[in-house]
């Protein structure tokens, strides 16, 4: 059984993805992770993410086996419709070669929490 993925499972999780890929590139970030990753949560259940990169792709399992963590292929647009600009105002952070942005803002989060 997998364990929770909490903010210091998740910054490993990210640091390893950016350490073992060549390539540049963004991860965007959805869900659970999100909260997580701004500590709106302590934990989520799995890591929703968007990779963009067959490369980024290509190292997930093994990266998941190794910290016995949930990830779950995701885009932003499956859980609220996109709004123009997003992208370019979502907050990155850098892992070496790749940066993961956060999809969501706290008013998103909260209103997803309320809608379920």
């Amino acid at each position: 059984m997998r364990q929770l993925t909490d903010s210091a499972r998740l910054r490993e999780f990210m640091r390893l993805l950016g350490r073992r890929t060549r390539a540049a590139g963004r991860v965007y970030l959805v869900g659970g992770a999100c909260a997580v990753l701004h500590d709106w949560r302590s934990s989520t259940i799995d890591i929703d993410l968007d990779p963009g990169l067959d490369a980024l792709l290509r190292e997930i399992p093994a990266i998941k086996e190794e910290l016995q963590v949930n990830v779950e292929l995701a885009s932003p647009a499956h859980f609220i419709p996109e709004l123009p600009g997003w992208r370019d105002r979502s907050p990155l952070y850098r892992y070496s070669a790749i940066a993961a942005a956060s999809f969501r803002r706290a008013v998103v989060q909260a209103a997803q929490t309320l809608a379920r």
